[in-house]
């Protein structure tokens, strides 16, 4: 028994590093120290939590102490997707969209105005329009975690606080081409 639980155990492991998962390790940003303003108490707790988590990057309460300075600006809403033969939304498309922008203390800009775009499909009822709505916030605080997840990654990609104006960070919008990679 004792050996068999050894062999899945094993064989679970090669199978993990045969995929190429890794671990994320800590990350190494440009600034020190950071601020962020305009994001609401959720989503400045959850982006703390992992900048504090995941490097020696302090979060600061105020920009005097700080090295960079986070703007962000979160924005929600729904579109109908479909409608049954009454006309009565029967698919709704849930929008949530995160806006940011990275400036240095002296005002140089690192990562221009970017925004994070998701959107979530959720099938409706009137019969069950409570349970659509706690459906609805659960996809809402999904799309909020992911948008954080990405901004930490799009964080990481600033290497100077002082960049030439070929090493800066490029912004990204909606559908647009992402930056090629570093060489």
């Amino acid at each position: 028994m004792i050996r068999r639980s050894f062999l899945a155990l094993t064989c679970g492991t090669m199978m993990l590093a045969a995929c190429g998962f890794q671990l994320r390790g800590q990350q190494n940003y440009a600034f020190k120290r950071l601020v962020i303003v305009g994001a609401p108490p959720v989503v400045t707790a959850r982006l703390t939590r992992m900048i504090e988590g995941g490097s020696d990057t302090v979060v600061v309460k105020s920009p005097a102490d700080a090295d960079a300075v986070l703007s962000l600006s979160e924005s929600r809403g729904q579109n109908v997707l479909t409608q049954n033969s009454l006309g009565v939304a029967a698919e709704y498309q849930l929008n949530y969209s995160l806006g940011y922008s990275l400036t240095a203390v002296d005002g140089s800009v690192l990562i221009p105005s970017s925004i994070i775009a998701l959107n979530r499909a959720m099938t409706y009822s009137v019969q069950y329009s409570q349970a659509k709505a706690q459906e609805a916030d659960l996809l809402y605080l999904d799309m909020q975690n992911d948008a954080v997840d990405q901004l930490t990654r799009r964080l990481a990609t600033v290497h100077t606080l002082r960049p030439v104006p070929g090493q800066q960070t490029p912004g990204v919008a909606p559908r647009a081409p992402l930056p090629p990679p570093p060489l």
